[in-house]
């Protein structure tokens, strides 16, 4: 591969998601100066090859024009060498081979916890939360967004961080649909859609209704 589009794969998965900006400056310690306009016709050539997703909007707390983040597709991850779905993945067998089904949900239910819990929900409005939601999750790698809908919003995920071992492992959805709720504030949303049944997304709907009762 093209040296220069090796380093903003790699530069990609360091940091999760950056935008133009932010890869410009992570190249300038490793191969010098380099302008945007180059690094765009890079992502462009990336985003052909399956490598780089199209650009999402990065929500701002300040005024501002809005920041275009980059991610990685899946097949770009499979390009880096690990071993964490495999560990991962044997790790979850001898749970639960050893552990009956009510001890694994306590376990996965404290990790939600604890993936949460940086994320500490704060009284804002619902529009307010939602963001610090999708911009928590996006830095998780699940490149999130939300939408208001009829009766309620939509929350979406199009990026399952171990989408490899959901499939045989769904005890990890029941796990981000608690880490989601805990990120709502205690609201639990209900899953429309799901990635490993074939949907482009895993979409939460979050009715109006107990949004509602949450803030009285």
């Amino acid at each position: 591969m093209q040296q220069t589009r090796q380093h903003i794969l790699e530069v990609l998965k360091e940091k999760g998601q950056a935008t133009v900006e932010e890869i410009v400056e992570a190249l300038g310690t490793r191969i010098g100066n380099i302008t945007a306009v180059t690094v765009r016709h890079h992502l462009e050539i990336l985003r052909g090859d399956g490598l780089v997703e199209a650009p999402t909007v990065r929500r701002r707390t300040t005024p501002g024009r809005p920041q275009h983040v980059y991610t990685l597709t899946d097949k770009a991850l499979d390009l880096f060498p690990n071993n964490y779905r495999n560990l991962m993945g044997e790790l979850l067998n001898q749970i639960k081979a050893r552990l009956p089904e009510r001890e694994i949900n306590v376990i996965l239910e404290g990790v939600a916890n604890e993936m949460a819990a940086p994320a500490a929900v704060q009284d804002m409005p619902i529009s307010q939360r939602l963001n610090e939601v999708v911009d928590y999750l996006t830095q998780q790698g699940y490149d999130a967004r939300w939408e208001a809908v009829e009766q309620g919003y939509m929350l979406r995920t199009g990026n399952c961080p171990y989408h490899h071992l959901a499939a045989e492992h769904q005890e990890l959805c029941t796990m981000d649909l608690r880490m989601i709720t805990n990120l709502l504030g205690g609201i639990v949303p209900r899953r429309v859609s799901h990635m490993i049944e074939g949907d482009d997304t895993c979409a939460y709907f979050i009715p109006e209704a107990d949004v509602q009762t949450t803030q009285t």
